[in-house]
């Protein structure tokens, strides 16, 4: 379909609205956790509210919120559609998901290949030729050295760079979010929800992560604990987890899933695992409460494969008339089992390239002020949010 006007992009963005039949579609891009581009945060918020999701996952920090919830208005501006909750991600200690890479540009060579600048999914590397500061031995002119190196804000720590650098420049970069600044930011407006990133192994972290939120929490409409598999003790963990905030929460929970961290734009095989975490959970009696949602891995492929698991949910599912947001219980049954998918690299990935266009022609924009970008990028994000809400993208 041919959009001529923003009034066009109106007229067929009305068309698609569609209510969902799933609990939560996460979008835990890199809005999420680390991405700091407030930018890209904006526009990728807009897009993905006006695909239909009901979450969009971003880092602890007070101006990343602020992008996301522009983005969300500015797509209400141009649809009346329901307002996704605004998710903030904390860790109880090192995780995946909160480190950044680092390295010295004028440690590499000229001649280097640069096979971290192409294997980065979030363009997040740039080297050019530079001028060394350091003075040559004659002291009249000055070495070419490469400038630049990883870009901060951009980076969200998929790693991907790590082992492809040929001299091994690369290093990570761990951190831990401070947990009174965090339950601070929860108490302002604009906050829904709060995933909990741990590792399973570490009640302890765990404990003292909750207990220093505080009562922060009772503003919340959803806590969201994201674990990987840790085998025979995963049931264990969330049980001990669950003992931990039971006493003290005030609303809905949900276990978030992570096969593969950080793996959700590399195919088929990634997706796999975060499904055959969820069929070994759906096997359990005795885990416990809370709904369950897939990360790690997911992608274009994990609704395929819930589906042919019997995992994907299409039934039982009632409306909260509050909050629009779907709700239900979830009963000891494969068919019901999984609440939500989350989406990450993969979400950002396929949005990305239409926002790294559109930057390339006219820089730093509003996606809304350049139309056949905006559709160009609606439709990259509903053929993956329509997958999981049963529509077919327009």
């Amino acid at each position: 379909m041919a959009i001529s006007s923003k009034q066009d992009f109106l007229v067929s963005a009305k068309s698609s609205e569609i209510s969902s039949h799933k609990l939560c579609l996460y979008l835990a891009c890199t809005l999420l956790e680390q991405h700091q581009d407030v930018v890209d945060i904006r526009n990728l918020s807009l897009v993905y509210t006006l695909a239909g999701v009901d979450c969009i996952d971003c880092a602890a920090d007070l101006a990343v919120v602020s992008a996301v919830n522009d983005g969300i208005e500015s797509a209400r501006d141009i649809v009346g559609l329901r307002r996704p909750w605004v998710m903030i991600s904390v860790n109880d200690d090192e995780d995946l998901h909160f480190r950044k890479a680092e390295f010295d540009p004028e440690d590499c060579p000229l001649d280097c290949s640069r096979p971290c600048e192409i294997v980065c999914p979030a363009s997040a590397i740039s080297l050019n030729e530079g001028n060394s500061t350091l003075e040559v031995s004659d002291g009249t002119d000055a070495s070419r050295v490469l400038k630049g190196g990883v870009i901060t804000e951009r980076c969200y720590g998929c790693g991907r760079c790590f082992p492809i650098c040929p001299y091994d420049n690369i290093r990570a970069v761990t951190y831990i979010r401070d947990t009174t600044a965090t339950a601070d930011l929860i108490k302002r407006n604009g906050i829904d929800a709060v995933e909990i990133h741990t590792s399973g192994r570490q009640s302890a972290f765990f404990e003292k992560l909750w207990d220093g939120l505080g009562d922060s929490i009772s503003h919340l409409r959803l806590i969201a604990v994201s674990l990987p598999n840790v085998g025979d003790s995963t049931i264990s963990s969330m049980n001990t987890m669950y003992s931990i905030m039971e006493p003290n929460l005030p609303c809905f929970n949900l276990w978030q899933l992570d096969g593969r961290p950080m793996s959700g734009d590399i195919g088929r095989g990634a997706t796999r695992e975060s499904i055959a975490f969820a069929v070994r959970l759906a096997a359990v009696k005795d885990r416990p409460p809370g709904f369950l949602q897939l990360a790690g891995g997911t992608n274009a492929h994990t609704v395929d494969g819930l589906k042919k698991m019997g995992l994907f949910q299409t039934t039982s599912i009632t409306k909260n008339p509050k909050d629009e947001i779907l709700t239900a219980s979830l009963p000891n049954s494969l068919h019901a089992l999984i609440g939500g998918i989350a989406y990450g690299g993969y979400a950002r990935k396929i949005v990305g390239r239409v926002l790294s266009s559109m930057q390339s022609q006219y820089g730093v924009a509003r996606i809304e002020d350049y139309p056949e970008h905006l559709l160009e990028a609606l439709r990259e994000a509903l053929a993956l949010v329509g997958t999981v809400k049963s529509y077919d993208p327009f």
